[in-house]
């Protein structure tokens, strides 16, 4: 069971790192970024890329890999996203989905899919033997490494002034216009923060899974139903629901195997018959 915990909690950060990303993407853009999970498995590859061509190891790769990635997803913001914020949320969700299937066909046409190996780094090799568990360095790394980052999105977002600048500028983007504050810069600014969160896991994510065009695709239809049970645009709620959830889906294992798929859509089921703006969603 303490096994089956510890793999919750590492699945937990991810998830909440990821709907982290997704909740700060639609709440401050309302853009459906299904692109997220392509976005996540080119941290992963970027990572393993700068390794094998550049001799770049793990360490400067979990900033320059999301960096890189976040740089490309602004060049996509500008490009085409930036079109579509007057209309209906489907155009957003179908050019997302659209330019996943495109990411994903790209690297799997480059490198297949069978996975590639990422070498945990030396200095976190090995583990500890808590008595009750043998604990990994790297996965309790994981955990650490993705609660850091959450509190301090969290934080930039809700109480400084520069996150007041942004929820300003999705809310009312003539008037903070008018202060001479440059709204779209805010904007691509804003997409290239959650397009790094999602790189970001992806780093993390490399030396535990192969790294493969398919880890985003596995992955995003759970972070989106995390997403919606936090509340669409919570970003505390994408935090403390990917965390829990995580760790449901942990327990499930050890006492239902056979619902360990599916337990988060049913508790999403349930919290949309209840609740349907989330748990952490405002209510319209």
């Amino acid at each position: 069971m303490p096994g089956q915990l510890l793999l919750g909690l590492i699945n937990g950060a991810f998830y909440a790192t990821l709907s982290l990303g997704l909740a700060i993407i639609f709440g401050l853009l309302n853009i459906i970024n299904f692109a997220h999970g392509a976005q996540y498995m080119m941290g992963a590859f970027m990572a393993w890329l700068l390794l094998n061509y550049l001799g770049i190891g793990y360490w400067p790769s979990l900033i320059i890999a999301p960096l890189i990635v976040a740089v490309l997803g602004m060049i996509i913001e500008r490009l085409l996203l930036s079109r579509l914020y007057k209309l209906d949320h489907l155009y957003g969700l179908l050019l997302t989905f659209g330019l996943a299937l495109i990411i994903e066909g790209l690297f799997r046409n480059a490198y297949g899919v069978s996975g590639l190996s990422y070498q945990v780094p030396a200095m976190l090799s090995g583990g500890v033997n808590l008595g009750f568990i043998y604990l990994p360095y790297y996965r309790g790394w994981i955990v650490v490494a993705s609660l850091l980052v959450c509190i301090a999105t969290w934080l930039v977002i809700e109480k400084t002034r520069l996150g007041s600048f942004l929820r300003a500028a999705t809310e009312n983007p003539e008037l903070v216009q008018a202060f001479g504050i440059n709204v779209p810069l805010i904007i691509t600014l804003t997409y290239g923060l959650g397009v790094a969160l999602a790189a970001f896991a992806g780093v993390l994510a490399a030396p535990v899974y192969a790294v493969n065009p398919n880890m985003g695709a596995n992955l995003i239809i759970v972070v989106f139903a995390v997403v919606v049970i936090g509340g669409m645009g919570s970003i505390f709620g994408a935090i403390i629901t990917g965390l829990s959830l995580g760790i449901i889906e942990g327990l499930t294992k050890v006492f239902y195997p056979e619902a360990a798929s599916t337990v988060i859509f049913v508790i999403m089921a349930i919290v949309l018959m209840i609740k349907p703006s989330g748990l952490f969603g405002r209510s319209v």
